[in-house]
């Protein structure tokens, strides 16, 4: 068994996420209480030609341990060979395969979900990469339940991933064709942790510690997955923490933490360098600065501001503007039930 699910524990996971979980993001999880990290996932074939931008999808610090390297592809033995190539270069805890991804352009390549409906390459890709690599690291699997709602077979899935190795099976709740919308079907996520003995993780629509506890408490999944909502809200991890030991809700985040947070990972992503100089680690990251401004009063002219972020004094102008703004907003809001 994996070491992360030994003695009953409940290890809260990270979601891959394209765009999202690059390894500044992670290391921000990692600190608020995220148990187990995926990177974005990479392409198989894009390690085999050792394409120095590819490679660095792989980049992990040993401090968001365990942390795995998600691949996908149609290949068996070429995944396999990129799945030791990885090792190789930086010997990740576990190999993680994407049987899940609804975008077309890593569907239109048979990756991804496009394997839930050609159930014979999915083996063969599994197979080829247990037999691979499982005497290095183990190897697991995200997928979805299923191709659209006339062909959810996730169980079936569940059942030839488990005979061909497989350590521990992430599932996300919907179907491709339901892309993010809808919601998570968790009794096809409970059919599956009862179909198979290895790890389920669930994974949808978790939000807060009530989520991840009522899923614990009425399913058999072994641990849960967190994306979307890590997104907008990476605190759902200590909440989350907080709420399986001791049954409440922490606080909610402040308008002051959430900003210094906001700057903080624009200033580590700027020192770590990969989008380029400042302002375009600026301009690469304000689809992540309007995921941090979802559900927040006044989110609406804060993403306005953010579309066009050039630079951190912007920034901090505009975390001074809203914070000013927001005190005097509870202010207003305090005189007026005095």
């Amino acid at each position: 068994m994996l070491p992360w699910f030994q003695n009953d524990r409940f290890p809260l996971y990270l979601a891959p996420m394209a765009g999202v979980t690059d390894l500044v993001f992670r290391r921000i999880c990692k600190e608020l209480g995220a148990d187990v990290m995926v990177t974005e996932f990479v392409s198989a074939e894009g390690i085999m030609q050792a394409d120095h931008r590819t490679r660095r999808y792989t980049e992990f610090d040993d401090e968001q341990r365990p942390v795995g390297v998600q691949l996908f592809g149609a290949d068996g033995p070429r995944m396999a060979e990129a799945a030791n190539k990885i090792i190789d270069w930086k010997a990740p805890d576990f190999i993680d395969i994407n049987f899940g991804c609804p975008v077309k352009k890593v569907v239109s390549k048979n990756g991804g979900s496009n394997l839930l409906r050609d159930c014979p390459t999915l083996t063969e890709v599994a197979s080829s990469i247990v037999k691979g690599v499982a005497h290095r690291v183990p190897v697991t699997a995200k997928i979805r339940i299923g191709w659209d709602s006339n062909s959810v077979n996730a169980p079936h899935v569940c059942r030839l991933l488990e005979d061909c190795g497989v350590a521990a099976i992430a599932i996300h709740g919907r179907t491709r064709a339901q892309g993010y919308s809808g919601e998570a079907d968790w009794e096809v996520i409970a059919e599956c942790a009862e179909a198979v003995s290895v790890p389920v993780i669930g994974n949808g629509d978790i939000a807060t510690g009530a989520d991840v506890e009522h899923r614990r408490t009425t399913t058999g999944v072994r641990g849960v997955m967190i994306g979307r909502a890590a997104m907008q809200h990476p605190w759902v991890f200590r909440e989350a923490k907080h709420y399986l030991a001791h049954g409440v809700q922490l606080d909610p985040v402040t308008a002051e933490e959430r900003w210094e947070m906001i700057l903080r990972h624009v200033r580590m992503a700027i020192d770590w360098g990969r989008y380029g100089p400042e302002k375009y680690t600026l301009q690469s990251m304000r689809s992540r600065l309007m995921a941090y401004s979802r559900g927040l009063p006044g989110g609406k002219q804060l993403r306005s501001r953010f579309s066009t972020v050039e630079s951190v004094p912007e920034l901090e102008d505009i975390a001074a503007d809203y914070l000013a703004w927001h005190s005097q907003r509870e202010e207003t809001a305090l005189a007026i039930s005095a």
